[in-house]
C-alpha cells in the first residue's frame, strides 16, 4: 500500500513491523502503541515512534476486545488525533520526512481494518 501525498510531502507505504528493512524504506515510523512481539528494537530500524499518533491505550483496548464498531474506533481514534500533541507530532513527522518515503510499520495483520487508514488520511492533511 503505497500513497503520495499530493501537497508535495512524502510518499507514505505501510508494512509490518516484522519484514525486513529495505533501502527504499525512507523514514521508518512505528505506529502503534506497544512494541510488537518477538523483535528486537536493532532489527526492526525504527527512525521513530510517534506514540502521539498511535490510539490510546483504553481505546485500543475496547477495540480488540470487540466492544467498538469499526466506525466508532475511527471516530474516537480520530477524535484522538485532533489534539496539539498529535498536530506537534504530525508536524514533526512530515518535516523530517521531506519529499521522500514514509513507511509506517504496524504489527497489526489487516492494516485496512485497524487504525492505519485513519492516521494515513491524518498525515494526509499536512502539518
Amino acid at each position: 500500500m503505497a500513497r503520495r501525498d499530493t501537497t508535495g510531502g512524502p510518499t507514505i507505504t505501510v508494512r509490518r513491523v516484522y519484514e525486513p528493512a529495505d533501502p527504499d524504506d525512507g523514514l521508518r515510523v512505528l505506529i502503534d502503541r506497544l512494541w510488537p512481539r518477538g523483535i528486537a528494537k536493532a532489527d526492526a530500524h525504527v527512525g521513530a515512534w510517534p506514540k502521539e499518533l498511535t490510539p490510546s491505550s483504553e481505546l485500543r483496548r475496547a477495540w480488540h476486545a470487540g466492544g467498538l464498531a469499526e466506525e466508532v474506533f475511527r471516530a474516537r481514534y480520530r477524535d484522538e488525533l485532533d489534539t496539539a500533541p498529535a498536530h506537534a507530532a504530525r508536524a514533526a513527522l512530515l518535516a523530517r520526512a521531506g519529499d521522500g518515503r514514509l513507511t509506517l510499520l504496524t504489527a497489526v495483520r489487516d492494516p485496512d481494518h485497524s487504525h492505519v487508514p485513519v492516521l494515513i488520511e491524518y498525515l494526509g492533511e499536512g502539518p
